[in-house]
């Protein structure tokens, strides 16, 4: 591996300080320092010494990318897709870039649950406090009082935050695959309620205070000479750290603490507060799930807290590469039965659309998404879930259940 130049540049000052902490050049075994500095080096941090700043847009003029009328990003002067190597070498650099980048696509796609898809944004806690950490859902202007149906959407685990499939296929696919605006907007023209949670974002981050300590002597124990002494080389060696730390990490991020948002500290805990605080009060009599990855998880832990009631309310529940365990989160055998009339899980698999895969598990069937890739799931089996809610709605009312592990003989291709 090599080393930088400015890493070169920087050796004989390292040395330097190995010798001072050591006892200067004059001691014993003068190559000892040099060894103990070499055998210390972590090169990884020698490398951050040709980083650029942290120092990102927070605007995606600002990075100089915008969104076509295909929903794809593309750079504003040449027109080609993001890209994340920006600066050879430097991995972490870019990734850093990529996560700002994240952090605005977040911004973004909010905006448009708002403005394109006209929903509220809701805080939550319901009774928080000014002070207090707070979270927030989005909700249809309908969605507690329409009467018929009501389609709840539940994203995965990582990054995403509300509205969102896989921030990856927003920024190298578009909007419709990587986002849940599509199942939104034809929900509503569908008539259905829509409320969207958002159980990734479960803490704020500040940054930790530096705790300076306090000498708890006054003084009055020792002679202000020695005192004095003692203080002068605090400072000296405080002075030799400071210098060491900025060459060996120039770019050292802020600490940061998390304060963890009252009932919404993980997943599970807050799709449980969304169905007491607005699932469980809608007029809705038809109440549908749409949960990716980890949200199926969510909504399995939310079913055996709440077993009576989602039963009492809920239609169908299309879940998505759902990475649930009825056993390892022992779900009980009703909550099982339940699952298997109820829900269906549409697979990463590379066969067709809606053909049935063998399941290990006793609960809901399995289907294939029509894709192996875990993150397009929700998008390739878009138009057969809603068909699944169309025949679980109908079934309902004729108090009839659909069949839905023979769903891949019954669909054809040119309806989808």
């Amino acid at each position: 591996m090599s080393i930088s130049l400015s890493s070169l540049i920087f050796l004989p000052i390292w040395i330097n300080m190995a010798q001072i902490q050591q006892g200067g050049p004059n001691e014993k075994e003068k190559t000892t320092p040099l060894k103990d500095l070499l055998s210390r080096i972590d090169l990884n941090e020698l490398m951050k010494k040709d980083e650029p700043p942290f120092d990102f847009p927070d605007t995606l003029e600002g990075f100089e990318y915008a969104f076509n009328e295909k929903g794809q990003l593309r750079h504003i002067k040449t027109g080609e897709p993001f890209v994340f190597n920006y600066r050879e070498d430097l991995h972490r650099w870019n990734q850093k870039r990529y996560e700002a980048l994240g952090e605005i696509i977040t911004r973004y796609v909010y905006e448009l649950l708002e403005s394109d898809c006209n929903l509220k944004k809701i805080s939550i806690p319901v009774d928080a406090t000014e002070s207090e950490p707070k979270s927030f859902i989005f909700m249809s202007e309908d969605a507690l009082t329409n009467p018929q149906k009501l389609m709840v959407l539940i994203h995965g685990s990582g990054v995403v935050r509300a509205g969102q499939w896989a921030r990856r296929l927003i920024i190298n696919e578009d909007l419709d695959s990587g986002t849940q605006i599509p199942f939104i907007k034809r929900a509503v023209d569908e008539g259905y309620g829509v409320i969207v949670l958002n159980p990734n974002e479960n803490y704020i981050e500040v940054e930790k205070q530096k705790m300076h300590k306090q000498s708890s002597s006054d003084g009055t124990d020792e002679p202000a000479g020695k005192r004095e002494r003692k203080d002068k080389v605090s400072k000296e060696t405080k002075k030799r750290r400071d210098f060491y730390e900025k060459y060996r990490n120039p770019q050292k991020e802020k600490e940061m603490m998390q304060l963890f948002i009252r009932e919404n500290g993980s997943p599970e805990e807050h799709a449980v507060y969304v169905w007491d605080h607005f699932i469980a009060q809608a007029a809705a009599e038809n109440v549908f799930f749409v949960a990716h990855s980890y949200g199926g998880l969510a909504f399995v832990e939310l079913m055996i807290q709440r077993e009576a009631d989602v039963k009492s309310k809920v239609t169908a529940v299309a879940l998505t590469d759902s990475v649930h365990n009825v056993w390892h989160q022992e779900a009980g055998k009703s909550i099982r039965e339940w699952m298997r009339e109820n829900c269906c899980n549409w697979v990463s698999s590379s066969e067709p659309l809606d053909t049935s895969v063998e399941s290990m598990l006793p609960d809901c069937p399995r289907v294939s998404a029509g894709t192996d890739r875990h993150e397009l799931t929700s998008w390739k089996s878009f138009p057969s879930i809603f068909k699944f809610f169309a025949e679980a709605s109908e079934a309902k009312s004729s108090s009839q259940k659909p069949t839905l592990t023979r769903r891949s003989h019954r669909i054809k291709h040119e309806e989808l």
